[in-house]
């Protein structure tokens, strides 16, 4: 049976499921919308649309609360988002080139990096050189392209500081939604945006908004050890999540 724009159903409940947690950990951790819904949307889509898919609801709920981010996040936020932009298409030109199968292990692969990376000793404040800086933004601009996951890299380079939190998830969350803005103008000049999958993101938003605001909820009312607590775990269930599913 199809529904919106020649989806099945079950691929309209398995993105809507997906949507709606994702938000929530979005709002609770400051990411991990990306994270978690790639995977499980490359369950029911082909791993291509289940990224732009992914890019599409990101950038939209990135754009409305742009003005906080923007005043809270921290400026390395702008360096690594610019170099982003540069690498994006190169990421997304591979997944255009790469098998299904092998798209959903480097996936699962890279879900698991960042969890890996949140277990490093946790560091100052201090921003990093600027050669570290430079490297999370080439590494998240070709995971944004490939994977629709421009976290990996940054999470742990801003959630592994201490930093306040609101400075941590507002330089995250930009950092997001530049990537999903680029995400998003190069599947359409490579011709891979369908405009099917807009319109099925502008169905999601409403989900998308509560989710998130539910989860910003609960994050405001948990102290920060139980914040970092809730990073590690969600990226550790991510990456099992991901491989459990490719066996």
């Amino acid at each position: 049976m199809e529904l919106i724009g020649g989806f099945t159903a079950l691929q309209v409940g398995v993105a809507v499921a997906a949507a709606l947690g994702s938000a929530f950990v979005r709002g609770l951790t400051g990411f991990g919308m990306a994270i978690l819904l790639v995977p499980v949307l490359a369950l029911a889509l082909p791993p291509v649309e289940a990224v732009v898919l992914t890019n599409a609801l990101s950038l939209m709920i990135g754009a409305t609360e742009i003005r906080s981010l923007v005043r809270d996040a921290e400026p390395t936020a702008w360096v690594i988002g610019a170099l982003v932009v540069v690498t994006t298409p190169l990421g997304l030109y591979a997944l255009s080139m790469t098998g299904k199968d092998v798209a959903r292990l480097a996936i699962a692969l890279i879900a698991l990096s960042a969890f890996v990376a949140i277990l490093l000793p946790r560091r100052g404040a201090d921003v990093p050189g600027r050669g570290v800086t430079g490297a999370v933004g080439v590494l998240s601009g070709l995971m944004t392209g490939f994977a629709g996951m421009p976290g990996p890299p940054v999470v742990p380079y801003y959630a592994g500081r201490a930093l306040p939190r609101a400075t941590a998830k507002a330089s995250m969350q930009l950092i997001f939604t530049i990537a999903a803005s680029t995400g998003l103008v190069t599947a359409t000049w490579l011709g891979i945006l369908r405009l099917e999958l807009l319109l099925f993101a502008v169905v999601m938003l409403p989900l998308i908004i509560i989710g998130n605001r539910l989860g910003a909820r609960i994050s405001g009312r948990i102290g920060d050890p139980l914040w970092r607590a809730s990073v590690g775990l969600v990226l550790g269930g991510a990456a099992i999540a991901a491989f459990a599913r490719l066996v």
